[in-house]
């Protein structure tokens, strides 16, 4: 298993859905998170350090950047409501009244996110476009896993609007 993946099975991904279906009876916990503006503010949560300390003690790998993305994908995912299995590109494409939920320059903005504090703040504002709805092990992995692979998987995975019809 590499440090940047969570799947379904998996202890690292049974760890994080758990404590994600967790959120829902732990609105305190919830709101901390989702007040939280940055990384830093993430990182003090008491329901963010449960994560990171169950993960810790199945293995996850103590490294500041890693759990700097990790806090990222947990602040994130406390706006999260109803799980989804389309991945977020796709949601993102997706067609509302002949546009794409998510507009190509905000989507390209996203692609463009310099480090993982911008595409925190970045993708904070999108979930509300998507009606806070998700695949909760696509989103931690693609935002642990930030870089030019995930880049390029959502630009392919993006439903690009066809500029001539535009």
């Amino acid at each position: 298993m590499t440090a940047t993946s969570f799947r379904p099975q998996q202890p690292w991904g049974e760890i994080l859905l758990d404590w994600w279906q967790r959120l829902a009876d732990d609105s305190g916990g919830r709101s901390s998170l989702k007040r939280a503006a940055d990384i830093s503010a993430v990182v003090l949560c008491p329901a963010y350090q449960r994560l990171y300390r169950r993960l810790r003690t199945a293995g996850w790998p103590d490294e500041p950047w890693r759990n700097d993305r990790l806090a990222a994908a947990a602040g994130l995912l406390a706006h999260v409501r109803e799980a989804a299995s389309q991945s977020l590109p796709e949601a993102m494409g997706e067609r509302e009244a002949d546009k794409p939920r998510v507009s190509p320059l905000r989507f390209r903005r996203l692609l463009e996110a310099r480090d993982v504090d911008a595409l925190f703040v970045g993708l904070r504002r999108t979930l509300p476009l998507l009606q806070h709805r998700a695949d909760v092990l696509a989103l931690a992995s693609d935002v642990v896993g930030w870089g030019d692979g995930v880049r390029k998987r959502w630009a392919y995975a993006y439903d690009w609007p066809d500029k001539a019809a535009a």
